[in-house]
């Protein structure tokens, strides 16, 4: 049985005078994540467990994200994350300071439910 996208969400994420890619990656999924809600498992009785997560991460230096820790900080299924380069770095020429922003969009998936559903 092949997994069907149920959801997406976008989010974007900064980081404005540490330069810190992880910081800016973690605010990015959780501005995806409260975009979002899903009532599908209470209404249907489904374990989150068998919902898989997969967070794409968007960043200009994608080799300063630790992906095994923000995986863990995901609240609900079986999640990956990967990082690759988009975000953008916003330099400050007066301070020497450079904003980095990053985006993030997080992607779940089920098992097909398709005989779970009865028309009426």
């Amino acid at each position: 049985m092949t997994d069907q996208r149920i959801i997406i969400e976008m989010g974007m994420g900064n980081d404005l005078h540490g330069m810190d890619y992880q910081k800016a990656a973690a605010r990015a999924i959780e501005d995806a994540i409260r975009h979002s809600t899903l009532p599908i498992f209470q209404s249907i009785g489904l374990d989150h467990s068998a919902m898989r997560v997969q967070v794409t991460v968007g960043v200009q230096d994608p080799d300063k994200i630790d992906p095994m820790a923000l995986a863990q900080k995901l609240p609900r299924g079986r999640a990956t994350v990967t990082a690759v380069k988009g975000g953008m770095n916003v330099p400050n020429p007066e301070t020497g300071d450079t904003a980095i922003v990053a985006t993030a969009a997080i992607e779940a998936f089920l098992p097909s439910q398709a005989g779970n559903w009865k028309h009426r």
